[in-house]
């Protein structure tokens, strides 16, 4: 049975773990996007983390057979700055989920994102989104499942030098 609760100092490791295994198959996706962070990196990112009482933020795991075998990370959006459009009253947060390859499909996912969503309500979040590449057509899926959809449209560009127009 899959159990979910708030992450502690204890684990980690296991988030750790999570974080680079998760960076190695995104950076199978495209490498010209993601990287694999340094291990100590992402043990301070951790450790602050789960140091910080301000529950501004949270980090869960997914426990199977006394195991973590998921995370998720709710990370709250900054206000805008006052001289934006965007309205401060829409608290917004992103999140990040995380399952084991050998311990998907069995609701550790699911139980991350459900637990995910209360946290933000309790914590007056009300929007989340997930930040998917296009190809990771099984996160699509996932998240899809769970009510999340495209939500307005997030365009880029690469910048490779100055434009030069004719006069």
């Amino acid at each position: 049975m899959i159990t979910v609760r708030p992450a502690a100092v204890a684990d980690v490791e296991s988030l750790v773990r999570l974080r680079v295994t998760n960076a190695e198959a995104h950076l199978a996706l495209d490498p010209e996007t993601y990287r694999v962070p340094a291990r100590d990196a992402v043990l301070r990112h951790f450790t602050a983390m789960l140091a910080d009482g301000s529950q501004r933020n949270a980090v869960l795991v997914a426990e199977l057979a006394g195991h973590v075998v998921g995370m998720v990370e709710v990370l709250r959006n900054p206000d805008p700055p006052d001289h934006q459009i965007l309205r401060p009253e829409l608290s917004a947060a992103q999140i990040h989920t995380v399952v084991a390859e050998d311990a998907r499909d069995r609701g550790a996912g699911a139980a991350l994102i459900d637990a995910a969503v209360t946290w933000a309500a309790d914590h007056g979040i009300t929007y989340l989104s997930a930040g998917i590449h296009h190809r990771n057509a099984g996160a699509v899926r996932f998240y899809g499942r769970h009510g999340f959809a495209d939500y307005g449209r997030l365009m880029g560009r690469q910048v490779t030098g100055r434009v030069q127009r004719a006069s």
